[in-house]
C-alpha cells in the first residue's frame, strides 16, 4: 500500500467504528433501560437524567462542527510548516494510536486538575447515573483542549489524518465501559480501560476521585501512580451534587462559582490561582493575611 492509501484506509476506519460504536450505543442503552425496568430501578428521575444527557450532544455537536474544521485547517497549516514528516504505514498507525490515547491521559489529568479546563470535563461527570448516555454528556467546549492536547502528535511529523483518526478510535472505545452492567473482566483489567475502572473514575468518593484517567489503556494509571481499584460501586457524579437536569444548567453549571471566586480574588496571583489550579482551590488564610498587610502599608 501506498502511504496515500494508507491514509484513506485509517481514515475510513475510523470514522467507520465511530458509526458502528454509536449504533451500539444506542442498541445498549436500550438493553440498560430495559434492565433498570427489570430490576425496579427505573424512575422518571432517572430516565430525565439520562435525557439530560444526551441532549448536551446538541451543543456539542455545533461546536464540534466549528472547531474540527477549524482545527483540521490549523493542523495542516503547521503540518506543513513541520521540516520532518513521519511516514504512515500500518507500523505508525499503531505507533500514533498508542501515542494518541498517552495524549488523552494527560489531557485527561489536565481537564481534571487545572480549573479552566474543568469547566468544560465538568459536565461529563455532573450526572448521579452510571449508563451509556453519559457517555455523550459532553460540554460544547470539550473539542478545545482535546485540540490543544493532541497538536504535539502533529508537530511530531505525524500526518493530521492519522492523529484525527487515532483520537477517534480513542473516543469510539469509550462508549462501552461507560455501565453498571458489565462486571470485571478477568485478565483485561490490567491493562485496558474497563467499565470497572471507568465507575471508579466517575466516582466522588474521597478514595475515587481523580482516579483512572486512560482512555484505551489503563497501564498509564498503574504507571503514573493514579490507578484505583473498584472496591465499591461509586457514588456518581460531582463532589457537590449537580442535580438540575436542565441541559442549559446542566452546561454552565460551574461557570458562576468560577465568576464568583474571580471576582473576590484578592490580586493577580489568586485570580490565576482560581483559573489555573485544581477545582477547589483556595488561597491560604496566611497569604490573605500578607496580602492584606502588604495593601495596608501601602496605604
Amino acid at each position: 500500500m501506498t502511504e496515500q492509501d494508507w491514509l484513506v484506509y485509517f481514515e475510513t476506519i475510523s470514522f467507520s467504528v465511530y458509526d458502528w460504536v454509536l449504533i451500539f450505543a444506542l442498541l445498549f442503552l436500550a438493553l440498560e433501560l430495559l434492565n433498570d425496568l427489570v430490576t425496579g430501578r427505573f424512575s422518571g428521575e432517572r430516565l430525565l437524567e439520562t435525557g439530560s444527557s444526551v441532549l448536551t450532544q446538541i451543543p456539542y455537536y455545533l461546536a464540534e462542527i466549528v472547531i474540527f474544521g477549524g482545527g483540521v485547517y490549523l493542523y495542516f497549516m503547521i503540518y506543513e510548516l513541520v521540516p520532518w514528516k513521519i511516514p504512515t504505514n500500518g507500523y505508525t498507525g499503531l505507533l500514533v494510536l498508542i501515542l494518541a490515547d498517552l495524549a488523552y491521559y494527560i489531557e485527561h489529568y489536565a481537564v481534571h486538575r487545572i480549573r479552566l479546563f474543568w469547566l468544560a470535563h465538568s459536565v461529563h461527570h455532573s450526572s448521579s447515573m452510571m449508563n451509556t448516555a453519559t457517555a455523550f454528556r459532553f460540554s460544547l467546549f470539550d473539542p478545545i483542549p482535546s485540540f490543544l492536547f493532541h497538536l504535539p502528535l502533529v508537530l511530531m511529523g505525524f500526518n493530521p489524518v492519522l492523529v484525527f483518526a487515532a483520537e477517534i478510535l480513542v473516543l469510539a472505545y469509550q462508549f462501552w465501559i461507560h455501565n453498571e452492567m458489565i462486571g470485571r473482566l478477568g485478565p483485561l483489567e490490567w491493562f485496558l480501560n474497563t467499565p470497572s475502572h471507568h465507575r471508579v473514575h466517575h466516582g466522588s468518593d474521597p478514595a475515587y476521585i481523580d482516579k483512572n484517567f486512560g482512555g484505551i489503556l489503563i497501564i498509564w494509571d498503574r504507571l503514573f501512580g493514579t490507578f484505583q481499584a473498584e472496591r465499591q460501586l461509586p457514588t456518581y457524579g460531582l463532589a457537590t451534587p449537580m442535580t438540575s437536569k436542565n441541559p442549559i444548567k446542566v452546561q454552565f453549571h460551574e461557570f458562576p462559582k468560577l465568576f464568583r471566586d474571580l471576582g473576590q480574588a484578592q490580586g493577580v496571583g489568586q485570580w490565576f490561582g482560581y483559573l489555573f489550579r485544581p477545582p477547589g482551590w483556595k488561597p491560604k488564610a496566611g497569604a490573605d493575611a500578607s496580602h492584606r498587610r502588604t495593601k495596608e502599608s501601602i496605604q
